[in-house]
Order: C-alpha cells, then sequence, then structure tokens
C-alpha cells in the first residue's frame, strides 16, 4: 500500500497472538496500514520480527516508526503495545534468572522505551499527526497477586507512565495522546497459562479456574471491539482506565 494511500497508521506489538492479534482482526478503519511488531506473522499486517524483551530490538521499532511516518500522508496514527508476558509464575527470586530478566524488561521497560520511540518519531514529522499510544493495562496494577510479581510492577510502572506523559503531552501542546486500558479478564493463552500453574507457586489458581468453568472471561473480539470503539472517544489524555468499569 502506497503512503498516499493511507489515511491511517496502526502498529501493534504482539500482535500474533491474544488481545494483540484480536486487534489486528477487528481494525475498524479503511484505508489503514497496519504493523505487526512480534516475533510471529498475523494475517492482515505487515510483520516486522522482533523479540521486545530484547533492548538490542528497541532503536528497530523506532527506525521502523520514523520510515512508516516518513512516508505517511495522511493524518491520524495509532500504536497498540499488547505485548507482555507472565512467565516466570513464582515467587520472587525463585523463578530462572534469565527468564525473571526477560520479564522485568518486557513488562517494565519496553512500554516506556517504547513510548518514548514513540514520540520522538512523531514529533519528527512535520506536521505531527494525531495519535494514541494504547497500553494494554492490567487490573493487577494495583493488586497484588502472590507469584506475579514481575508483571504486577510492570503495569503499576505503565499505568504511572501514561499518567506523567499524558500530562506533559498536554502541557506541549502536542496531538499526541496515551492511554492505559485494562480489559479485564479475557481467554487468551495467558489465561491458559495461569490456570495450569501449580498452586504452591500461584496461590490464586482456583479462582482462575472457577471463572473460566463459568464462562467469565470474554474473548478477545470483543475486547478489541470495545478498545477501538474507546479511542473514537474524548477520552483525557494520561487517562488509566478500566473497561469493566464501562
Amino acid at each position: 500500500m502506497s503512503g498516499d494511500a493511507t489515511e491511517h497508521l496502526v502498529f501493534i506489538t504482539g500482535g500474533s497472538s491474544g488481545i494483540g492479534l484480536a486487534m489486528i482482526e477487528t481494525l475498524p478503519y479503511a484505508n489503514a496500514r497496519v504493523f505487526n511488531l512480534s516475533r510471529r506473522p498475523a494475517p492482515g499486517s505487515e510483520h516486522v520480527a522482533l523479540d521486545l524483551s530484547d533492548p538490542d530490538s528497541w532503536p528497530r521499532v523506532e527506525t521502523c516508526f520514523r520510515e512508516a511516518l516518513a512516508g505517511f500522508s495522511g493524518d491520524r496514527a495509532t500504536l497498540v503495545h499488547s505485548a507482555g508476558v507472565l512467565t516466570p509464575i513464582r515467587f520472587a527470586g525463585e523463578g530462572e534468572p534469565e527468564a525473571e530478566v526477560r520479564n522485568v524488561l518486557l513488562n517494565s521497560a519496553s512500554p516506556q522505551a517504547i513510548g518514548h520511540a514513540w514520540l520522538r518519531a512523531l514529533a519528527a514529522r512535520d506536521p505531527e499527526p494525531r495519535s494514541t499510544l494504547l497500553f494494554i493495562g492490567s487490573g493487577a496494577s494495583s493488586a497484588p497477586y502472590s507469584g506475579w510479581s514481575g508483571y504486577c510492577a510492570g503495569k503499576a510502572a505503565t499505568d504511572h507512565w501514561t499518567r506523567t506523559v499524558g500530562a506533559e503531552l498536554d502541557h506541549r501542546g502536542r496531538p499526541a495522546r496515551v492511554l492505559c486500558v485494562a480489559p479485564g479478564i479475557v481467554q487468551t493463552a495467558m489465561q491458559a497459562e495461569i490456570r495450569e500453574t501449580p498452586e504452591r507457586d500461584f496461590p490464586e489458581v482456583a479462582r482462575f479456574i472457577e471463572l473460566h468453568e463459568g464462562g467469565a472471561l470474554r474473548t478477545p473480539k470483543e475486547v478489541a471491539g470495545e478498545l477501538w470503539a474507546l479511542l473514537e472517544r474524548d477520552v483525557p489524555n494520561g487517562s488509566v482506565l478500566d473497561l469493566r468499569d464501562g
């Protein structure tokens, strides 16, 4: 698709599965160019192969943003940062060191690093397009779950980065918006991983099994549709929201 025909640029991290894939599958925009930044490809998108838990990949993300924006004549750009990991589901200090480091880098560091790269790339384009950076948040950002220390801390960090950067963008008068939205409990591979975890490593596993058996989990496409609809609303910059609050 040529830059001249593209009205909307969309970037999805972790677009090969779960909510990220559903965001691609339910994309409501015509004439959009869609990039999937993840380890595996996904139909309906251009694949940028990388592992966001590896800091060496982060400059490549900014290069992708800049190159796409350089040939872009439309006026809207969206980044959905959906990539995240629970592994290792263990009490702090009891997991494999390599997995613990990967968890911290992906959940805590990559949202901020990619957020900075996004804002730099947008500012380099004249005129700067209207844009939204949407982080997929979690209720775990404010509720402690034993076994999820890395995930909970990463989501909490992203919440507060969102609040702070939203205020900064408004102060500068930029046409950029940053939001973080918790989707609730969704039927994804991550939820399957939770249900398979021994109680010793995740004491609340029985509750998640009950939620699944009781049909309480939402589908990724249902959640994705609500997220796209939310992005069309005049939501204040820096908002941290939960879809379950309506």
